[in-house]
């Protein structure tokens, strides 16, 4: 049986790596903006290799939104979720984020959907779903955290969970904004313990 999903693959093809070069050029220059030469330069492969592996190009970039959610977006929420002190899990969560909207790998600033996929709701079918699921999947973890902490007794039986976690949401793609607008890591980080502060308060 032939393996279809092979066909058109060049030998060595790294899935993973071609997602990421493409979510950069995605990143970059927009949906629209985005030409199948650029995506086929950036990612190392023949147009017809990139449909074998990836579909058309809305497929491919609703799959460099999920691997984005999968890989760098976690990144920040795995930081909040090991540290078992809740102050130290809140301060790690921003310092993750600044890195993030500072010093990505990619070379791009701030974040993938707030300063791209976004303005694509409404064009682009399966991106409002997208983002959606995105941004409820984790305030969710965030406020599962939370109340780990109130089961502890570390934190008040009242502490409203749910609108913190999306207060360190808002927080998040606030340092993303600054992010994309130039600022570097040391500036954003001068007010991260006062937004730990915030976050806390009861």
């Amino acid at each position: 049986m032939t393996d279809t999903k092979k066909i058109g693959r060049p030998r060595g093809f790294d899935y993973d790596k071609a997602l990421t070069e493409a979510m950069s050029v995605f990143w970059a220059k927009g949906y629209d903006g985005a030409s199948l030469r650029d995506l086929t330069g950036a990612m190392g492969i023949t147009g017809p290799s990139l449909y074998a592996a990836f579909g058309d190009k809305r497929a491919l970039y609703l799959k460099t939104i999920d691997h984005y959610c999968e890989a760098d977006s976690c990144a920040p929420i795995v930081a909040f979720e090991t540290e078992d002190e809740i102050g130290a899990a809140v301060r790690n969560f921003l310092l993750a984020v600044i890195h993030m909207a500072t010093e990505h790998e990619s070379g791009a600033k701030g974040c993938f959907l707030a300063s791209s996929v976004v303005t694509t709701v409404g064009q682009v079918d399966g991106v409002a779903e997208r983002v959606e699921s995105a941004i409820e999947e984790t305030e969710k973890r965030l406020a599962a955290r939370f109340d780990r902490e109130i089961a502890k007794g570390t934190l008040p039986p009242d502490f409203p969970s749910r609108e913190r976690a999306a207060l360190l949401f808002d927080i998040r793609q606030g340092y993303m904004f600054r992010g994309r607008g130039g600022w570097d890591a040391e500036r954003l980080r001068r007010d991260v313990d006062a937004r730990v502060r915030l976050v806390l308060m009861h």
